[in-house]
């Protein structure tokens, strides 16, 4: 795990770019500390900061070269080895043991395809010196940031906001659109565009190719089997399910240096603790959980990963339950090195259990983003599974489901009746109108823009439920969890690892039926079958669904954090004043309803002032 920067330019007499390609790199050393290097060529500079996590020597820093290809390369490919020895009955030769290595021998042999190859996450730049080509890429979901700023024919890259706002082309012109994005839906970022209106942000699963300074952007992958029918029976699928899981996990447990694992106590994390535990065997693995006590102990998950740690004596639990003190003592050092508002109180909790991971000596995590997106986590899937149901004249059966539903969660009338409101929406309209709806039911706080031109959800099936899936993946909640926890490893110089994100295992739950994600109204179904056998009974029984979840948009913003609703209207001229003076009152009278409104208000409010 690294951070990376350069630039191409066809005005080196102008400016000093040595120099801004030096202050770039300072400004996220803490992405790579333990080396720097810069490599030039006519017009361009290529930047690297060095995490190293395999084949630590010397040989492998970075910008690599490899005959006439350079790299600079953030992100990590499982599937290495076997792909060096698939090039090596190619007659090709490697010097190193390194992954970064393995990247230049595959674009030399399969060109802008060797991607398609790469199990694993990466954002890494390639300078070809034969044919005068800088060629990008992304992983196919967005796990490692590659942001950049294009104008005529110049092109700065970084892994960070902070270094490209170190360079001639940036401008601090706020992007509205985002703005809006951002405080109605919680959205980071969408398709290519950020807060900033001259920062772009490379789409996933895209490569950006840039010569004679022209740009061209296209996308290598995307995910094409919704067929939703398998003639396979659910027995075979678990056991499919549970090979690819295993195999990621081993894959993902390459290193060469200390690996923990974030442990929340839900489903997904403790999966991955269970599997990390059986393939160590007989080695000690540090996990990481934050709670907050108090609250009918609504924050407090130590008694799941209790279970556990007891299953599994191999793992070495430690926690932290950061303070309302440090809190508010903390606060300013994230909000500015995140440098856009902060989404959610969560962020701030898993920010101290990447603190807690290196403070304990730990360079690689292992956590579990995408399993809900990719297997149906989220209570709003039912919606969309019901809907699916009425949507085929299965008017039985999915009133069926919504009953077995309200059973489960012990729903009463009122919830009752808003399931039923919820599934007929999402009968009636597709994902791009439910999420406008959405949109304009979170306060409407927004006194201008016609929202119909923020955002446009393609409709890429039938199937409501994977239409749905398919865009928390890639636009709607994913991308800014992975933001967030790309920011928060890299503060302390940790890589994320997040097998649950290998694409085959993605490819392999959009192929799956309904009924093999969810049945019965249990979540995950082919997760919590597939493996029974080694995670523990309670966990497995779990309803609910919680992350690292944290008091912070109700007892932070009441308490340590309150001084943040000071709301600046003057700064603020988009936003209703009434609605927002209103909600701020309600809030702060006890009223929760909008506390994430008023989180992201206060978020917006804060990092406004300093642009």
């Amino acid at each position: 795990m690294c951070g990376i920067a350069g630039f191409y330019s066809e005005k080196i007499d102008k400016f000093d770019f040595r120099k801004i390609l030096d202050s770039m790199m300072k400004s996220t050393i803490h992405r790579g500390p333990d080396n720097t290097g810069t490599f030039y060529s006519e017009n361009i500079g290529l930047g690297h900061n060095r995490l190293s996590i395999i084949d630590l020597s010397p040989e492998s820093n970075q910008p690599f070269h490899y005959l006439d290809l350079t790299i600079t390369f953030n992100g990590e490919i499982y599937n290495y080895i076997e792909i060096r020895s698939e090039l090596i009955k190619l007659n090709y030769k490697f010097r190193t043991e390194s992954d970064t290595e393995v990247i230049l021998a595959a674009y030399k042999e399969w060109g802008k395809d060797c991607v398609k190859k790469f199990i694993g996450m990466w954002a890494l730049v390639i300078w070809d010196e034969t044919n005068k080509l800088l060629f990008c890429s992304r992983d196919r979901f967005g796990i490692k940031p590659f942001l950049y700023i294009q104008k005529n024919r110049d092109f700065f890259f970084a892994s960070e906001i902070k270094a490209l706002q170190l360079t001639p082309l940036y401008s601090n012109e706020i992007n509205l659109e985002q703005v809006f994005r951002g405080l109605q839906l919680g959205w980071l970022h969408y398709e290519d565009e950020t807060y900033f209106k001259v920062i772009k942000n490379l789409p996933p699963a895209h490569n950006l190719f840039l010569k004679g300074g022209k740009i061209s952007v296209e996308r290598y992958w995307d995910i094409e089997n919704f067929s939703g029918n398998n003639n396979n029976s659910f027995e075979d699928k678990c056991i499919e399910f549970y090979e690819l899981f295993f195999n990621s996990m081993t894959l993902h447990n390459r290193s060469d240096v200390p690996l923990g694992v974030c442990l929340s106590g839900g489903l997904d994390s403790s999966a991955m603790a269970s599997a990390l535990s059986i393939i160590n065997k007989g080695k000690k693995i540090k996990s990481f959980t934050a709670f907050y006590e108090g609250l009918d102990n609504k924050f407090d998950e130590r008694p799941f990963v209790k279970e556990v740690i007891d299953q599994y004596p191999n793992l070495i639990p430690f926690y932290i339950s950061p303070s309302n003190t440090e809190i508010e003592n903390s606060f300013e050092e994230i909000f500015k090195k995140f440098s856009i508002p902060l989404n959610g109180s969560s962020l701030i909790s898993h920010y101290f259990v990447m603190k807690l991971a290196r403070a304990e000596g730990i360079t690689v995590t292992i956590d579990g983003q995408g399993a809900d997106e990719a297997m149906g986590g989220y209570l709003h899937t039912f919606y969309r599974l019901f809907a699916d149901e009425f949507s085929e004249f299965k008017m039985l059966k999915g009133i069926s489901l919504i009953n077995n539903f309200k059973k489960y969660h012990s729903y009463g009338l009122k919830k009752t009746l808003d399931i039923y409101s919820k599934t007929f929406l999402s009968l009636l309209f597709e994902e791009n109108k439910l999420y406008h709806l959405e949109y304009k039911y979170n306060g409407n706080m927004i006194n201008q823009k016609n929202d119909n031109d923020l955002f446009n959800l393609e409709h890429k099936n039938s199937n409501k439920t994977n239409n749905f899936l398919y865009h928390t993946l890639t636009h709607t909640i994913l991308p800014s969890i992975l933001y967030c926890v790309d920011f928060n490893s890299m503060c302390y110089s940790i890589e994320s690892r997040v097998p649950f994100l290998d694409h085959r295992i993605v490819e392999f739950c959009f192929s799956l039926p309904n009924n093999f994600k969810i049945n019965n109204s249990e979540t995950k179904f082919i997760l919590r079958k597939s493996l029974k056998d080694i995670i523990p009974e309670k966990i497995i029984a779990r309803r609910d669904k919680k992350g690292f979840v944290t008091p912070g948009e109700v007892k932070w913003m009441r308490g340590s954090l309150k001084h943040l609703l000071k709301i600046d209207y003057n700064k603020l001229d988009f936003i209703n004043k009434e609605k927002t003076i209103s909600l701020i009152s309600e809030f702060e009278n006890g009223n929760d309803k909008y506390s994430n409104i008023v989180w992201r208000l206060a978020m917006l409010n804060r990092w406004i002032k300093d642009i």
